[in-house]
C-alpha cells in the first residue's frame, strides 16, 4: 500500500517505520527544513539545542523500532540513564533528587515529612495497580465504545474519575511532596488538578524503566529514526508543507494530499502527525467531516502553551542537573490561571534543561547549553506575544539569576525563544497549544479524537492529539496503535 504521513515528528516517524516494515511504501512529507517536528533541533554559535521532548521514558518502545527492521538500535543511537531523574527545587530552599532508588526516595521523604513514608508506600502499591492495568492500554485502540465498556470496570477501580493531584493527596501530606509526585502531567500539558488519575503510572513507569537521555540529544534520535526509515526503503521529503487532504466525493475516502506548491500526491492511506484540531480545520473540506466539524472541534479543551527560552553561557554551571523542576510558590493558583482563567501568571514553575551535563560536546567546550520552559496560557488568553515575549524572557532569566545561576545575564552568549505564536505559526497547532488536547478523562481513550478517522475510514492519527496521548512513549504508542489498524485494513 502507498502511504503518506503527514509530518516528521517522533509519531510520524515511528508510523513510517513501523508501515515500511510491514511492506508498504511509506512517504513523510515535512513543512520545515529538517524532520522532527516538536522535537526539531537547532544549531547556533556552536550550541546544540534540542527544540521540544528531552525526557525519554520506556526505552524499549524505541528499541522495538530497530527490532522491527532487523537492526540494532545502540548502532544508531546511544541512550544513557540519568541520576538524578529530575532535581525538584522549593521556594524554601528544599531540593528533592527525585529518582529510581528506593532507599534515597524514602530517606528525602523522612526528611521532608515522617509522616509521609507510609503514605508513599501506600502510594506506590496503588501505583503499582495502576500502571499494571493501564500500560496494555497504551497500545489498545480506542474506536469502538464497546472497547470502552470493555475497561469501564478497571477504570472505576482505578479511581480514574479521581484527579492525578487528588489520588496523590489521599496518600501524602507535605505539599511539597505532593508536588513532587504529581507534577508529572505538566510535562504532557495537563493539569495535575484536573488530569485523570491513569496518569499516577508515570511514576511507576519511571521507577520501572528510568529516565534516559540520547547523547547527541533528542536531535540525535530523529536522525536515528529517519536512518533507520531511509534504509528499509522509506521516503522523506522536507519543505513539502501539505496544502490539503484530498477525499474521493463518491467513497469519501482520502485518496493522497495537494502540496502547497499545488503537486497532487496520490495515496492509499494517509497518516496525520499534525494537529489533530488544525488537520481537520484546515485540511480537510467541512463536507467530510460529520463528527469533527468546525463546531466541535472549537469546543474541545485544547491543551496549554509553552514559553522557551534557549541559552548557551560562557561558563558551566555545575550547581544544576540535568533536569530541574523549580516550583513557584502558588501552585494551585497557578494552575489555575494557567488552565482555567488563561491569565499570564505572575508567578512560574519552571523547567530547566541543561544537556551539557551529560554530553559537554553539545556545547563550545567550557560552555553550557540550556532551555528554560515556562508552562503558559495558549492563545484563547488575552496575552499579546508581540509585546510580551521580551519582558517575559527577561523576568524568566532574571529569576533563574537571583536564585541559582549568578551573573548568568552577564554569561549568555546566544540565546533564542519560541512562544505561542510559533506553536501556532510555525507548528501548526490550533491556539499554539504544545500538546494538542488537554488530558483530562472526558478527552481520555475512546473519547479522544480516535486513531482512525470517524469521518473518513483510511485517514489515520497519530501525535499528541489522538490515542493515548502526548509525551514520547504515547506518541510512539500511537504509531503501533495506526500501524496494527492499517495492517487489519
Amino acid at each position: 500500500m502507498n502511504i503518506i504521513i503527514i509530518g516528521s515528528g517522533l509519531g510520524g516517524l515511528a508510523a513510517g517505520i513501523r508501515l515500511q516494515a510491514l511492506g508498504h511504501q511509506v512517504t513523510i512529507v515535512e513543512k520545515r527544513d529538517k524532520p522532527g517536528g516538536r522535537a526539531y533541533c537547532y544549531q547556533q554559535d556552536g550550541f546544540t539545542f534540542d527544540g521540544g521532548p528531552t525526557i525519554i521514558t520506556a526505552p524499549g518502545l524505541i528499541e522495538d523500532l530497530f527490532t522491527l527492521a532487523d537492526r540494532s538500535m545502540s548502532d544508531y543511537v546511544q541512550l544513557v540513564k540519568l541520576d538524578p531523574f529530575y532535581r525538584v527545587r522549593f521556594p524554601d530552599g528544599s531540593v528533592f533528587n527525585y529518582n529510581d532508588n528506593y532507599e534515597q526516595l524514602i530517606e528525602q521523604i523522612r526528611e521532608f515529612n515522617p509522616g509521609d513514608v507510609q503514605g508513599y508506600q501506600r502510594f506506590c502499591r496503588a501505583a503499582d495497580l495502576v500502571f499494571s492495568k493501564g500500560l496494555p492500554l497504551m497500545t489498545k485502540p480506542f474506536h469502538k465504545f464497546r472497547d470502552m465498556l470493555k475497561v469501564a470496570p478497571a477504570m472505576i477501580q482505578l479511581q480514574s474519575y479521581k484527579s492525578v493531584a487528588g489520588f496523590v493527596n489521599q496518600y501524602i501530606q507535605d505539599e511539597r511532596l505532593r508536588q513532587v509526585f504529581s507534577f508529572h502531567p505538566l510535562l504532557i500539558g495537563g493539569n495535575p488538578f484536573n488530569s485523570t488519575s491513569i496518569y499516577a503510572m508515570i511514576h511507576k513507569l519511571e521507577q520501572v524503566f528510568g529516565i534516559w537521555f540520547a547523547m547527541g540529544g533528542t536531535g540525535a534520535l530523529v536522525a536515528a529514526l529517519v536512518r533507520l526509515f531511509e534504509e528499509i526503503g522509506g521516503v522523506l521529503c522536507v519543505n513539502a508543507e501539505v496544502e490539503e487532504i484530498v477525499i474521493d466525493e463518491a467513497t469519501r475516502k482520502a485518496k493522497g494530499v495537494i502540496l502547497k506548491s499545488q503537486e497532487m500526491w496520490e495515496a492509499e492511506a494517509v497518516v496525520s502527525n499534525g494537529d489533530v484540531a488544525f488537520t481537520y480545520l484546515n485540511l480537510i473540506s467541512p463536507k467530510f467531516r460529520r463528527k469533527y466539524s468546525d463546531r466541535q472541534i472549537k469546543s474541545l479543551r485544547h491543551s496549554i502553551s509553552l514559553f522557551v527560552v534557549y541559552f548557551g553561557t560562557n561558563r558551566r554551571y555545575n550547581n544544576m542537573a540535568h533536569h530541574e523542576i523549580i516550583m513557584g510558590p502558588n501552585y494551585r493558583e497557578l494552575m489555575d490561571d494557567l488552565f482555567r482563567r488563561k491569565h499570564l501568571s505572575s508567578d512560574f514553575a519552571l523547567y530547566l534543561h541543561r544537556p551539557t551535563a551529560t554530553d559537554p560536546s553539545l556545547a563550545p567546550s567550557g560552555c553550557d547549553c540550556w532551555y528554560v520552559l515556562s508552562p503558559v496560557p495558549n492563545l484563547a488568553g488575552d496575552t499579546d506575544w508581540k509585546i510580551m515575549a521580551k519582558p517575559y524572557r527577561d523576568r524568566l532569566i532574571q529569576f533563574l539569576e537571583n536564585q541559582y545561576m549568578p551573573n548568568l545575564s552577564q554569561h549568555i552568549v546566544t540565546e533564542n525563544y519560541i512562544d505561542p505564536l510559533h506553536f501556532q505559526n510555525t507548528l501548526n497547532s490550533y491556539l499554539g497549544s504544545a500538546f494538542s488536547l488537554e488530558p483530562t478523562l472526558m478527552q481520555s481513550a475512546w473519547f479522544r479524537p480516535h486513531n482512525v478517522s470517524e469521518d473518513i475510514p483510511n485517514l489515520y492519527f497519530v501525535g499528541a492529539g489522538t490515542h493515548p496521548g502526548a509525551g514520547i512513549p504515547g506518541v510512539i504508542s500511537s504509531a503501533k496503535i495506526v500501524s496494527d489498524l492499517v495492517g487489519k485494513a
